[in-house]
């Protein structure tokens, strides 16, 4: 079976090794835009602190977490996965109860989360951190780095026989699938901009289902600026990407792809800076991670590497680091973990995640042969390469190994 898989993101790669391990012929389509998110993610694997009141965004995140060990080994490479371990921080031990509770709650069906345990000096653990927090941590919490987990993902399908080609996917109204060379300036330019996300659509505020770490949008678009308006421009016709089968994985622009499809998907684009610092001689890859009431999330990694972030913001396409994004990273780094402020700036990134307007992730099939997934947002990197796998398996015409009826296009 011949299957194009549009989009070289974490779920475009997952996606793309399964059906490869199954014998499709796939032809992956990297598009080559900036924002991109998987480049951009922390690296989050602790399923079990959010979504209290959608049990199906939570089956979907923790089946995503169970996924990973099985896939490290049989990727058989480093791909930054390991279980470090999340300590919950809070100023007022009071504020730790309602996340007790519910880890209580999910402890029998999600037992690899570890038992949870009290702890009275988080900085003992977290060095930088401030001395009045008090914390919970979650053993079983886990960090990964997305962008050697999309590219083991995408290595390992070229060696089971998958292609990779750079350009732009055109879908046609009966799903055939054209690729084209991209203008030099559409690789630096972003997709025409979307439309604002629609009236109703999640804001992952703390308050909107009581998740632990989610910070609700801080500014509408036209407080930060303008987004791109200018659409990409191919350089040719077009070469015809012949297929039995389409995986639509665009990420934040899989609304625009399958708009020829006559169909239209509130996929919108949430922009979310983070920062990376490094405290030079230092030993930081065996930090536990910390997450506060509402962001900001620490992450320790090899290489005496914190990352801090991240900005939650409905900007629209413009992929861009702000004075505003950083100097809110920074203050709010600081005012949870005071001791990263001698830390050397090393880098800042940013990425537009994928958010499905209906408030879930966005995964089934669009007519007889394209599948779509997307809509992780700011759990791309611990559902992705399980979502790969639901895809593939859609793709193949196999049953999935969840009920996906909860996350099928509206």
């Amino acid at each position: 079976m011949r299957v194009v898989v549009i989009g070289s993101g974490i779920v475009g790669a997952s996606a793309a090794y399964y059906l490869s391990l199954r014998g499709a012929a796939v032809t992956v389509v990297d598009g080559g835009y900036r924002g991109e998110a998987t480049q951009a993610g922390a690296g989050i694997v602790c399923p079990w602190v959010d979504h209290p009141e959608d049990d199906d965004w939570y089956r979907l995140t923790r089946e995503g977490a169970r996924h990973y060990p099985g896939l490290v080994e049989a990727l058989g490479e480093d791909i930054g996965y390991a279980k470090v371990g999340a300590l919950l921080v809070a100023e007022d031990p009071a504020d730790l109860e309602p996340v007790r509770g519910l880890l209580r709650r999910r402890y029998p069906g999600a037992p690899e989360m570890g038992e949870v345990i009290d702890v009275d000096t988080p900085s003992e653990l977290f060095p930088p951190l401030s001395d009045t927090l008090s914390a919970l941590l979650v053993p079983g919490a886990a960090r990964v780095d997305g962008c050697s987990v999309r590219d083991a993902l995408l290595r390992a399908a070229v060696a089971h026989g998958a292609e990779v080609r750079t350009g732009a996917a055109t879908l046609t109204p009966d799903g055939e699938v054209y690729l084209h060379a991209l203008a030099r300036e559409a690789v630096t330019e972003t997709a025409p901009a979307a439309p604002p996300p629609p009236e109703g659509a999640p804001g992952e505020a703390a308050g909107q289902g009581g998740s632990w770490r989610k910070g609700a949008p801080l500014a509408p678009a036209a407080a930060q600026g303008p987004t791109s308006t200018r659409a990409p421009r191919f350089a040719d016709e077009g070469v015809r990407l012949e297929a039995d089968g389409v995986i639509v994985a665009a990420g934040a622009w899989t609304g625009q792809v399958c708009r020829p499809l006559g169909v239209e998907l509130s996929v919108f684009p949430r922009r979310g800076q983070i920062l990376h610092v490094t405290m030079e001689g230092v030993d930081t890859a065996w930090w536990p991670m910390v997450l506060p009431r509402v962001g900001p999330y620490l992450l320790g990694f090899p290489d005496s590497r914190v990352v801090i972030g991240a900005t939650v913001e409905d900007v629209g396409f413009a992929p861009r680091v702000t004075m505003g994004g950083l100097d809110e990273v920074i203050r709010a780094g600081l005012r949870v973990a005071p001791g990263l402020f001698a830390a050397t700036v090393t880098e800042a990134r940013v990425g537009l995640r994928p958010v499905y307007a209906p408030g879930r992730a966005l995964i089934g099939r669009l007519g007889g042969r394209v599948v779509v997934a997307t809509g992780l947002s700011a759990y791309g990197l611990t559902a992705g390469p399980f979502t790969g796998e639901i895809a593939a398996a859609l793709a193949l015409g196999e049953e999935p190994p969840i009920d996906i009826t909860p996350y099928a296009p509206a």
